[in-house]
């Protein structure tokens, strides 16, 4: 069983370190955090993490091959494996058309942009050149001049079908967003539509990826995963609302109102069935909704933000409260 930590893009350096620390003491496998355009950069905390740190793997959730190039993903992801002793992961995603638009960049769909780019990493980072396995634009001599011996895996971030399939088919790994948990058979449905496409049989690391909320006080972590709900709503894969049955329509209305000022009417409008998009409640309502993926063979579940009030005290929870009842459940 794996159980991961998902910190939100624009972390503050010290914090994200202060949490791998805490995160490697209390148990967790893994910690990543995200790097969106405009805000601080992902990449330091994660350098300063792995540099503080010495069993727990930690990963960059998700760079995109359009305002990074897949060449620069290439050098800091070997670099970042050379520090680590081989801990580092690699999350890559297709980047926000919204973020990109306000810089001025365009590009292809998501789905078959990401695809080829995890193919071109792969190539580099095991000291090829795509060029060798058929990739157009670039020349025989396009390697690293230095590739680490140890082995990058290339993990695929997105909740909608395409993404999936694109995950399945050519990476190591998903970070798979459960919208609602229970929509995990769904999720992993699609990933296995992609690996079915493979060439050949590869292990692959699906990680169920969770809204967590956890509180002492219930009622306040329901409230804080509603506030999330309003401000992220209108990023959410509208396939893959539908597809969990849920009025994309209603969805979008909250996300208007959000981000027109009416934060709080928008918040009002977030009711249970939308909650369940996510885990909420303190440690025993946590645990028992965890518990619940269990009959759906979950080996990998990730806990991503709000996570609570205090980040370090949602942390220490998880790990003394949530990760022993997880584990015991799925040994």
């Amino acid at each position: 069983m794996t159980l991961s930590l998902r910190l939100p893009s624009g972390t503050p350096i010290e914090t994200f370190r202060q949490a791998a620390i805490l995160a490697e003491r209390v148990g967790f496998d893994q910690i990543w955090t995200g790097n969106d355009l405009f805000k601080p950069s992902g990449l330091v905390p994660v350098t300063v993490a792995l540099d503080s740190t010495s069993r727990i793997r930690v990963g960059s959730s998700v760079l995109n091959p359009v305002s990074l190039s897949v060449a620069e993903i290439a050098s800091f992801a070997s670099q970042l494996q050379d520090l680590s002793g081989g801990r580092y992961l690699l999350g890559l995603g297709a980047g926000s058309d919204v973020y990109l638009g306000w810089a001025g960049m365009s590009a292809e769909r998501p789905a078959p942009r990401t695809a080829r780019a995890v193919q071109e990493l792969r190539a580099l980072l095991d000291g090829r050149s795509p060029a060798d396995d058929g990739h157009a634009g670039w020349a025989t001599t396009a390697r690293l001049q230095r590739p680490s011996p140890h082995r990058t895996p290339i993990y695929v971030g997105g909740m909608g079908p395409h993404m999936l399939r694109a995950a399945g088919r050519h990476a190591d790994g998903a970070i798979a967003l459960a919208l609602p948990p229970e929509r995990i058979g769904w999720v992993r449905d699609q990933v296995s539509r992609g690996q079915a496409a493979r060439s050949e049989p590869a292990p692959f690391d699906l990680a169920c990826a969770l809204w967590v909320s956890i509180d002492e006080d219930a009622a306040a972590a329901r409230a804080m995963l509603a506030d999330r709900i309003a401000r992220y709503c209108g990023s959410l894969s509208r396939e893959a609302l539908a597809a969990a049955g849920y009025d994309v329509d209603r969805f979008a209305e909250i996300q208007r109102l959000s981000d027109h000022g009416r934060h709080e009417e928008a918040v009002r409008l977030v009711d249970d069935a939308m909650l369940r998009l996510g885990v909420a409640g303190n440690a025993h309502d946590v645990i028992d909704q965890c518990l619940a993926l269990a009959g759906d063979g979950i080996r990998h579940l990730s806990f991503g933000h709000p996570l609570g009030r205090d980040p370090m005290e949602a942390i220490r929870v998880l790990g003394e409260h949530v990760i022993p009842a997880v584990e015991k459940e799925y040994a």
